[in-house]
């Protein structure tokens, strides 16, 4: 049984990502209103019944912004750290309040979900590993430097989600203050192209058929930059830019990169719009 995964949306403007089987699926993060998510699902040909939990990676707003609602009109329960519970202050029906831990596996189904601790300023951040038989799709964004988690899990996926939030020379040459270009590439914020691409070539595995380029800075970054810079060095590897404006084609992650690479379930929105007009 395959996993069918896509990015709701992808950016500091909130990021929403699905993964899930024929059967059940899990949200990564809710930082899209409720209506939008309803929206991208319909047109994905989603169903919100699918979703039976999200898990939040932090309390940043671009992550949390659409729980509350989504949570309280489906029921669904939302899988969280107790310390970033109290930091988010999110106002949630108790019974729906699950806490996860550092490396406790957690099965919805017939998928489960390893939480692993990463870099970034925030109180308790994680990212997480998804798998359902023997196939695993990763979400590293909001990643201040590669550490060894990441490394460890980015080793084992058919499918990621990976941060390349900036352009070094964008960044420096552009007119954030201070202040807030140290926050970004200081070691605790964001991946940069580079970063990006360095544990891209150095961790990626022979089995590996999709990667998603995931959180771009709307400001220090263009999608053309990195889709080039990730092409290069594919070798077989479908890349796929995730959009800060709109959910990308819904994908199936096989486990076979020759029978995985090119499966696409819908295309993307803009390409709807020409098949159906």
């Amino acid at each position: 049984m395959p996993l069918y995964v896509t990015s709701l949306n992808s950016g500091s403007n909130g990021n929403c990502y699905y993964i899930g089987n024929e059967r059940e699926a899990i949200l990564i993060d809710a930082g899209i209103s409720c209506r939008e998510i309803e929206k991208r699902l319909k047109r994905l040909e989603l169903s919100i019944k699918k979703v039976k939990s999200i898990f939040i990676s932090h309390e940043h707003s671009d992550h949390i912004r659409g729980i509350e609602a989504l949570s309280k009109k489906y029921r669904i329960p939302v899988y969280i750290t107790m310390k970033t519970f109290q930091h988010a202050r999110l106002k949630l029906e108790k019974e729906l309040v699950i806490h996860f831990k550092s490396h406790e596996t957690v099965s919805i189904g017939n998928v489960k979900i390893t939480p692993f601790p990463k870099i970034h300023d925030a109180c308790d951040p994680f990212s997480f590993i998804i798998e359902s038989n023997a196939i695993k799709v990763g979400v590293f964004t909001d990643i201040g430097f590669p550490c060894k988690e990441v490394k460890k899990y980015f080793i084992q996926c058919n499918a990621a989600f990976l941060e390349a939030n900036y352009e070094e020379a964008m960044l420096d040459s552009g007119d954030y203050p201070y202040h807030l270009k140290k926050r970004i590439s200081g070691g605790k914020g964001h991946l940069s192209n580079r970063q990006a691409v360095d544990l891209f070539l150095e961790y990626k595995p022979d089995f590996m058929s999709h990667l998603f380029l995931s959180h771009l800075s709307e400001n220090n970054n263009k999608p053309f930059l990195v889709q080039d810079l990730f092409d290069k060095h594919a070798n077989g590897v479908q890349i796929i830019h995730a959009s800060r404006h709109e959910e990308t084609a819904l994908y199936q992650i096989n486990g076979s990169k020759s029978k995985g690479r090119s499966k696409m379930v819908l295309p993307p929105p803009q390409q709807l719009s020409l098949i159906f007009n």
